[in-house]
């Protein structure tokens, strides 16, 4: 059995509780034990498990796994206490934000020989299922990917190319290693509206878009326009609803990886993937940020 504790309590860190209080029955989820939840709020006990601080987490023993589930601003840091501890972590996306924290994160899981595992369950749910095979062996020609959504706190989720790497992670895993070609951002901000806009290019040079789109009270949405040689996919597929939960398919993952159950490969593509996704998503950031040239 794994000593499991759960480090922050907002809706994802609520989830994470309730999952492994019940787990999958005859999954490897069943291999993890909840012992307590850290949160910066004092609560008592919730659903029965004890509240403990950071620091008990991280000096005891029992505690062998650590499921983080704090602000983004908060991701890295936390796990690398984890990892200098001695113990396996899974995170919530993004693993920090900035790709030069990201790598260095991997490089202490690897040394402290522990598993470092980041949720993505953008990728578990039937909807990106069945966009994947409806995309799987078709030619790219180009494709635009927007999403829109609420407001977001940037000083606690981050820049939106890191708060949306869902988004960026669905367009690496589906046509594969992506070059941004340009990046440029619109805000008003007395308005609290932010639109973000990515160029990229293909392995094959072939062009995609993704523009993040933030406003307060804009419905969350995505919209797809993919344009293959055989014709264009310009909605999302319609898919039934899972049995069993993104979350516990994503806890079902961490535990296999720590039961040595994940293969070898798979591991190390889903780390080369998550690594390519934040560079590219630094890399946006730098765009966008960068100095506009004033000509005199």
């Amino acid at each position: 059995m794994f000593g499991t504790v759960v480090v922050g309590i907002g809706i994802a860190g609520s989830v994470r509780i309730r999952d492994l209080l019940n787990p999958l029955p005859s999954s490897p989820a069943e291999h993890l034990r909840l012992l307590g939840f850290v949160s910066r709020r004092p609560l008592g006990d919730v659903q029965k498990v004890k509240q403990i601080s950071l620091q008990e987490a991280v000096d005891s023993k029992e505690v062998t796994a650590a499921i983080v589930c704090t602000d983004n601003q908060n991701h890295s840091e936390t796990v690398r206490m984890f990892l200098e501890a001695g113990k396996h972590v899974l995170v919530e996306y993004p693993l920090a934000l900035s790709a030069k924290e990201a790598h260095e994160l991997w490089e202490l899981a690897e040394q402290k020989g522990k598993i470092l595992h980041v949720e993505h369950i953008e990728l578990l749910t039937e909807e990106y299922k069945q966009l994947k095979k409806e995309v799987a062996g078709k030619e790219l020609v180009k494709g635009t990917l927007h999403f829109t959504g609420g407001a977001l706190d940037e000083e606690r989720s981050g820049f939106p190319a890191f708060s949306g790497i869902a988004r960026l992670t669905w367009l690496v895993d589906l046509f594969g290693d992506l070059t941004v070609v340009s990046a440029t951002r619109e805000e008003q901000k007395e308005r609290n509206y932010s639109r973000m806009t990515a160029q990229f290019q293909t392995a094959k040079n072939r062009p995609l878009t993704w523009i993040e789109e933030r406003a307060p009270g804009m419905k969350r949405d995505k919209a797809i326009n993919f344009c293959f040689t055989s014709g264009c996919l310009e909605s999302l597929p319609e898919a039934p609803r899972s049995q069993v939960g993104i979350f516990m398919q994503d806890l079902i993952l961490f535990a296999k990886k720590l039961l040595g159950q994940a293969s070898q490969e798979e591991v190390l593509a889903e780390k080369r993937r998550i690594l390519l996704c934040l560079d590219l998503a630094e890399e946006i950031q730098r765009l966008c940020e960068r100095p506009a040239n004033i000509y005199s």
